[in-house]
């Protein structure tokens, strides 16, 4: 991975230096470029696809029947609530715990610190995000949220290690909808 990012460092470096270069050096650092960039793109495919098959395992072993979304969240709700669904701007309170697929708890809230935070401002990942705008106040769930959905290639640089999918468990226990 450090390899990686030092090629494209180097690469990058190269453009900046383009502009003294020779057209035909010029084409030659375009089409490294292309490769590069499609050599990124088929490695995010295949982490993307090696994920999911690592997603559907877990759900298969604990016989789990969950829904998947288009971006790819995976999530269930097991108690259905009653109140309103946030819409986005709403502020929300919920209460939850975060494991990697080991089962280790890597955050949690507790019954008297439950997280408060507004829907649609991006201060949550992205997977947390979506699941929450699923739910109804009182719901509880499941999600299962894949790595570009959650602290992604690098992770969290504390508990959370490089490309983890993370399960949640959250309960909507507070919605507060923006008046328009």
């Amino acid at each position: 991975m450090i390899s990686r990012i030092i090629f494209i460092f180097f690469l990058l470096l190269s453009l900046e230096l383009q502009s003294c270069m020779e057209p035909s050096q010029e084409k030659e650092i375009k089409a490294n470029l292309q490769i590069l960039d499609d050599s990124l793109l088929l490695y995010n495919q295949k982490i993307v696809q090696i994920e999911n098959q690592e997603i559907a395992d877990f759900i298969n072993r604990y016989k789990w029947r969950m829904e998947t979304t288009s971006t790819g969240l995976r999530f269930v709700i097991i108690k259905k609530g009653t109140g309103l669904t946030p819409n986005k701007g709403a502020t929300v309170t919920i209460s939850y715990s975060v494991k990697l697929l080991t089962g280790d708890v890597v955050f949690q809230s507790d019954s008297l610190h439950p997280f408060t935070f507004i829907a649609g401002q991006r201060k949550v990942t992205s997977g947390l995000e979506e699941g929450v705008m699923l739910m109804h106040q009182g719901d509880r769930a499941k999600f299962i949220v894949p790595s570009y959905l959650a602290y992604g290639l690098l992770g969290d640089l504390e508990k959370i290690p490089t490309r983890a999918i993370l399960v949640y468990y959250v309960e909507l226990i507070h919605v507060t909808n923006p008046i328009n």
